[in-house]
C-alpha cells in the first residue's frame, strides 16, 4: 500500500512538472535593426535594390572628418560595402545562387524616404550623394542595385541573408514579378533561403511543417485535447470527439484567413482566456462524469476557439504562401492533424500507464483532473489581466452581425455532430471512475 502510494506522488508530480512547463513564454524579438529591399524580375535579369543601415558595414572602414562620414572620399569603402552585400545577401533562381554582373551604390542620410516604391529606390541609387551632405557616422544608410543575369523568370526566386543574426536583424523584401505581380515579405536574418514566390508543393510542404510546430508547441491546444480523450473508451467515440474538434477549428482558421474574424486588440486576448476555459471545463467533467453527445458539442465549441487562436498564429505566415493562399491554409490545418495524431499516440499510451498503475480509481482521476485544472487557472488568471488591459469592442452593427454569423455556424457544426453521434449509435462514454466502480463487487 505504501509502495503504490509513493508510485502515485512521483506520477503527480511528474505530470505537474510537464503541465508547469507549458507555462514558458515565447522568446519575442523586436523590429530595431532592418534592412529594406526590393527584388524585381525581368525577362533576362533579376534586380535587387537593398537599403542597410551604416552601422552594419563598420569593418569596410569609411573614412571620417570628425563626427560624420567623408562622402567625397568614400569610393573604396563603398566599394568594399557593395561585395559584402552580394557575400552576405544571396539571391537564388530555382535553387542557383546568383551572381551579380553589376552592382552600384550611394550613401544616403536617415531621412531619406526614396525606398517607399521600387522606380524612386532605384532612381536614387543610380543618382549621387548632392555635395556638402552631411551623415553622421552610423547615422545613414548604404544603398545598393545589384543586377543578376536569370535563365528563368517563371523560375522560384528566395532570398537569404546572414547579416548581424546576432541582434535579430530583418530584412524586409517586396517582390516584383515579371507580370507586375507583388508581395511584401518580413523575415529574421538567419532563417534560410525564403522564396519569393514559392509553388504551389513548396507552399504546402512549408506549411504542414508549420501546422506540425504549431501544434506540437502550442501546450494549452495539447492539454486540452487531452482532457477531451482522457474518458473516451474505444476508438470510434475517440474519433467522433476528435473529428468534431478538427471540423471546428477548420471552420475558424479558413475563416479568419478571409477576414471573418472579429478585430480588435481585445480578441487576441479574449480567445486565449477562452481556450484556458475550456480546458478548466473539460478537466472537470472528467470527474463529473461524460455524457458522448456533450462531450462532442462541447469539443465544436471549444473547437471553433482553438480555431481562432490557430489562425493568430498563421496570419504572420501567410505571406510565405505567395499567391497560394488556399493551399497554404489547407497544408497547415494537415499539418496540426498531422501533430495532433502524434501528440495523441505518445500521450494515450502513457496515460493508461499512469491510469492504470499510478493514478487508478475515483482518487486517481481527481488528482488528474486538479492538476490540469490548476495549471489552466494560472493561464486564465493571467490571460484575464492582459484581456483587461485592452479596449472592448462597442456594440454596433458590423460587431453584432459578425456575433450572428459565428453563432450560426456553431449551431450548423453543432447539429451535424449530434446526427453523426446518433447516427452511429454509440454507446455512452464509460469514465475512468465508472470502469472502477464497475470492477468493485457488489455487496
Amino acid at each position: 500500500m505504501m509502495e503504490r502510494c509513493r508510485l502515485a506522488f512521483a506520477a503527480a508530480g511528474w505530470v505537474l512538472l510537464m503541465l508547469c512547463a507549458a507555462a514558458a513564454h515565447a522568446h519575442e524579438f523586436t523590429l530595431d535593426a532592418v534592412m529594406n529591399a526590393f527584388v524585381k524580375v525581368d525577362q533576362d535579369e533579376a534586380h535587387l535594390v537593398i537599403r542597410a543601415p551604416l552601422y552594419l558595414f563598420r569593418s569596410q572602414r569609411f573614412p571620417v572628418k570628425g563626427a560624420e562620414i567623408d562622402v567625397e572620399n568614400a569610393r573604396p569603402a563603398m566599394a568594399r560595402a557593395l561585395a559584402a552585400l552580394q557575400q552576405d545577401v544571396v539571391l537564388r533562381e530555382d535553387g542557383r545562387a546568383l551572381k551579380a554582373r553589376q552592382a552600384t551604390g550611394r550613401l544616403s542620410l536617415p531621412s531619406d524616404r526614396s525606398f517607399q516604391t521600387y522606380e524612386a529606390a532605384a532612381e536614387h541609387v543610380a543618382s549621387p550623394v548632392e555635395p556638402g551632405t552631411n551623415i553622421v557616422i552610423d547615422q545613414g544608410y548604404v544603398d545598393a542595385h545589384l543586377i543578376y543575369p536569370i535563365t528563368n523568370p517563371t523560375g522560384v526566386f528566395s532570398i537569404s541573408t546572414d547579416v548581424a543574426r546576432e541582434i535579430g536583424l530583418k530584412l524586409t523584401v517586396r517582390f516584383i514579378g515579371p507580370g507586375g505581380e507583388s508581395r511584401a515579405l518580413l523575415f529574421r536574418s538567419g532563417s534560410g533561403a525564403v522564396d519569393l514566390n514559392p509553388s504551389a508543393l513548396s507552399a504546402a510542404g512549408g506549411f504542414i511543417g508549420l501546422g506540425i510546430k504549431h501544434i506540437l508547441t502550442g501546450f494549452d491546444h495539447l492539454l486540452f485535447v487531452l482532457c477531451l480523450v482522457i474518458p473516451l473508451r474505444g476508438v470510434r467515440p475517440l474519433l467522433t470527439i476528435v473529428t468534431g474538434f478538427t471540423l471546428a477549428h477548420s471552420v475558424t482558421l479558413l475563416g479568419s484567413a478571409f477576414g471573418l474574424a472579429p478585430q480588435g486588440a481585445w480578441f487576441g486576448p479574449f480567445v486565449e482566456v477562452l481556450i484556458a476555459v475550456s480546458i478548466i471545463y473539460t478537466a472537470l467533467e472528467n470527474v463529473l462524469g461524460v455524457d458522448l453527445t456533450r462531450r462532442a458539442l462541447i469539443a465544436t465549441l471549444f473547437g471553433l476557439v482553438h480555431g481562432f487562436a490557430f489562425s493568430q498564429g498563421l496570419h504572420q505566415e501567410l505571406q510565405f504562401a505567395g499567391s497560394h493562399l488556399l493551399v497554404a491554409l489547407f497544408a497547415f490545418n494537415i499539418g496540426i492533424e498531422i501533430g495532433q495524431l502524434i501528440a495523441l499516440a505518445v500521450m494515450l499510451p502513457v496515460l493508461a500507464l499512469v491510469m492504470r498503475h499510478a493514478l487508478a480509481g475515483r482518487a486517481g482521476s481527481i488528482v488528474l483532473a486538479a492538476l490540469i485544472a490548476h495549471v489552466a487557472w494560472h493561464w486564465m488568471t493571467e490571460r484575464w489581466e492582459a484581456l483587461v488591459m485592452v479596449p472592448w469592442p462597442t456594440l454596433d452593427a458590423a460587431n453584432v452581425a459578425m456575433f450572428l454569423f459565428w453563432a450560426g455556424a456553431l449551431v450548423l457544426l453543432a447539429t451535424g455532430v449530434r446526427a453523426v453521434v446518433t447516427r452511429l449509435r454509440l454507446e455512452p462514454v464509460r469514465t475512468a471512475t465508472e470502469d472502477h466502480a464497475s470492477a468493485v463487487p457488489s455487496h
